[in-house]
């Protein structure tokens, strides 16, 4: 699986412009996978639908991946992948403290988890990953989290933020934003720079820091 980094840069080197969104740029039996996991569930997902989504054969499929679990594992490396990047691209672009690199990470996670919803809710089919699958993934997923429990901590230590235990404030605030992508829809009325504000807010109020 790919190297996650949270320097800033993307896997080719470059700066990641992490509040900007295009829509992703998907192989065809991935993005067919994708819209059929996100109707029906993994389980509910026959390699079938997703041949017939992606406009492919069933061994046309099966010449890309070997199953249906390599098709889940690709997205949920592409999902992780990009998350990370991105909360690593907010947190070094705010280099003045702990509170707003908390503040800026949150709003990276929070747009992810919007612009990128039906991606990001693939994280509630990990259940279904192959043992090694799932250790490889929980790798890559744990990033995040020791990112924002590494700016937890030095708020604490620095008396910037109040949190008891930054371990449980930091799977706490990543639990609520992963929950966006259960209920977000891009037709309702609140546009994902909305939600990332309002989440930004509890997210400081929370660990006891002053909002924006």
């Amino acid at each position: 699986m790919g190297e996650v980094t949270v320097s800033g840069l993307n896997r080719a080197g470059a700066p990641v412009d992490w509040r900007s969104y295009d829509p992703p740029d998907l192989h065809p039996i991935l993005a067919g996978a994708l819209a059929a996991f996100y109707e029906h569930g993994y389980h509910g997902t026959t390699v079938r639908d997703i041949a017939r989504r992606a406009g492919v054969t069933v061994p046309a499929l099966y010449y890309h991946y070997a199953n249906k679990q390599g098709i889940l594992v690709a997205l949920l490396e592409i999902t992780v992948v990009e998350v990370n990047e991105r909360a690593g691209a907010a947190v070094t672009e705010a280099d003045d403290g702990p509170v707003p690199r908390f503040a800026r990470l949150i709003e990276a996670v929070v747009l992810f988890m919007s612009n990128r919803f039906a991606l990001a809710y693939l994280d509630t089919e990990l259940r279904y990953l192959e043992p090694v699958n799932r250790r490889r993934y929980a790798t890559l997923r744990k990033k995040l989290e020791n990112l924002l429990l590494e700016i937890l901590a030095d708020g604490k230590t620095t008396g910037q933020m109040t949190v008891d235990s930054p371990r449980d404030t930091a799977r706490a605030l990543l639990g609520m934003c992963q929950a966006i992508a259960g209920w977000y829809n891009p037709a309702g009325e609140l546009s994902p720079a909305q939600i990332a504000a309002r989440y930004v807010d509890i997210a400081l109020r929370t660990v006891g820091a002053v909002p924006r």
